[in-house]
């Protein structure tokens, strides 16, 4: 078919990713909230560290095996359905926590937390695909980073609000019961609001596309469409394999620092669990500011691989500088180092995603965003478990100079990748011009003219 496509942005999409940035925003405090009081819980359950560390990795291990699943529904059935999947299993996991509120039930904590870790399949890998869906050429990577920005924020409150709820009372265990109990009970009301305005507010798509590359893809029939074949595309697509690895590698060793940050403070800092956490919580807040100044950088610049390659460079120098002020007795310290390296660190989960996106269009943006987050839980969790028994066994610097080798390796994958933003090329090369899909062997149109509908493109 042929014919002018008209492009509008609607008023709506500032209300989708509003509610979409909340659900997320409670599905990472939901995530963070055992291990910033690993020590408490630990007493409060009768269990080991290790099955603590558990509560927060169990976010890892379901997101491997059930994203391909997700990924295929939210193609198959779009963002309409996976976002209430998203939301209404994460106020469920968030009620089950509210039935674990004794000394032996940790193995129902678990289990609510294993629920709270399948939502999160459904919720990591839409804030590219609601940017693109909803938002013009102007403002997606500003929107993917907002979106990105609610689940860090989510993170923040975590390591923020638990400390303070719930005091270390290792000698009156009733009282430790009843402070948990404020916290899960107020995560469960707030989780089931947040569900049913999903329900209102969240459509399949505007009526209008916002930008032209959308506007392509819609002439795409969908049967046209495979997912088996957009895998195989994507895998056989060597810059998106070098930024799948490369993304794992920083994203995994946010997760392992954000789940051993408290054990590593107490380590050099005995009795100052409120300050681990507000450590933490001052570096996601940096992370946060990090994201949205990285979002309106990319929007205004389309500097992808630069901007991804010095991010990245910095996120090794924050994580050295990080691990050899740790013990120096300062806490100030540590509370500006960990703001540093918040900055790049957690301003590079936006900037992962939005050059996955560019580099491997026109295929689904919630397939891309999802095998990146499954690289990032599967590197999160070996991170995890290795930084674990390092810092168990050794010291909290062994585990830090473990990360940053590795993050000296995603630099140079990196460096290696090719910028192809295809996405880019096609919102620049059309503008103003009929949107037409035709033949790619047609010799009808000019090159510069044609949009050739490909899922090789």
């Amino acid at each position: 078919g042929g014919g002018r496509v008209e492009t509008r942005l609607s008023r709506r999409r500032l209300a989708v990713l509003a509610v979409f940035s909340c659900y997320s925003l409670v599905n990472a405090f939901q995530w963070i909230q055992y291990s910033i009081l690993s020590n408490v819980f630990a007493v409060f359950y009768g269990v080991s560290f290790t099955q603590i560390d558990w509560l927060s990795m169990v976010y890892m291990v379901a997101y491997v095996p059930l994203i391909l699943p997700a990924t295929w529904l939210l193609d198959a059935r779009g963002l309409r359905l996976t976002a209430l999947l998203g939301s209404g299993l994460n106020a469920l996991g968030a009620w089950l926590k509210c039935g674990s509120l004794a000394p032996q039930r940790y193995p129902l904590t678990l289990a609510a937390q294993a629920v709270c870790a399948v939502a999160q399949v459904f919720i990591l890998g839409l804030p590219s695909r609601i940017a693109s869906v909803w938002f013009g050429p102007t403002e997606v990577s500003t929107a993917c980073a907002v979106a990105v920005l609610g689940n860090q924020l989510g993170t923040a409150i975590g390591f923020l609000l638990p400390p303070v709820l719930v005091p270390n009372t290792p000698n009156d265990i009733d009282l430790m019961a009843h402070n948990i109990s404020i916290m899960f009970y107020g995560t469960a009301i707030v989780s089931t609001l947040l569900f049913f305005l999903t329900g209102v507010v969240f459509e399949e798509k505007p009526k209008y596309p916002p930008s032209h590359s959308q506007a392509v893809l819609l002439t795409k029939p969908p049967e046209d469409y495979s997912y088996k074949q957009s895998i195989t595309n994507l895998f056989k697509n060597t810059p998106f394999v070098l930024l799948l690895i490369s993304y794992g590698i920083m994203t995994g060793t946010f997760y392992s620092v954000s789940t051993l940050l408290n054990q590593m403070i107490v380590t050099h800092y005995e009795g100052e669990e409120v300050n681990a956490g507000r450590i933490g919580l001052t570096l996601v807040v940096a992370g946060m500011v990090g994201s949205i100044i990285c979002g309106l950088w990319l929007d205004y610049t389309k500097t992808y691989k630069q901007t991804t390659l010095i991010v990245y460079i910095l996120s090794f120098i924050g994580l050295l500088v990080f691990t050899f002020t740790l013990d120096l007795g300062y806490l100030i310290v540590v509370f500006v180092t960990g703001g540093v390296l918040g900055f790049f660190m957690t301003g590079y989960l936006p900037l992962g995603f939005e050059f996955a996106v560019e580099i491997t269009y026109p295929e689904s943006e919630g397939t891309s965003s999802g095998l990146l987050n499954a690289s990032a839980q599967i590197f999160g969790i070996l991170f995890t478990l290795v930084q674990g028994k390092l810092t168990t066994d050794y010291s909290p610097r062994a585990g830090n100079l473990f990360l940053c080798a590795w993050i000296f390796v995603g630099i140079i994958l990196t460096a290696l990748i090719k910028s192809d933003l295809r996405r880019h090329s096609v919102n620049s090369g059309i503008m103003n011009l009929d949107v037409k899909a035709v033949p790619v062997d047609s010799p009808v149109e000019p090159e510069s003219t044609t949009l050739k509908i490909q899922s090789t493109l």
